[in-house]
């Protein structure tokens, strides 16, 4: 498959596959968390810059609301 046709799950599942290849059998903590704060902060941003930083449209766009977007990009240090 292309890498202009891959999903997101797909990307996400190779990613993760690649990262516990590359442990080597070392011991893994936290993935879950990990993965999430990897892939959300890029979300958040790739939804503002698409909204030209409009916050109500891209809470719209995530689903979210205001107030909540509000405070995931605070956490990323979007704001």
């Amino acid at each position: 498959m292309s890498a202009l046709k891959k999903t997101i799950n797909e990307s996400v599942q190779e990613g993760v596959e690649e990262y516990l290849q590359m442990m080597g059998g070392e011991p893994v903590s936290d993935l879950y968390d990990m993965v999430m704060s990897e892939v959300e902060a890029p979300l958040l941003r790739s939804v503002l810059v698409f909204t030209n930083y409009n916050q109500s449209k891209s809470a719209e766009i995530l689903g979210l609301n205001r107030g909540t977007l509000r405070k995931k990009l605070r956490k990323y240090h979007l704001l």
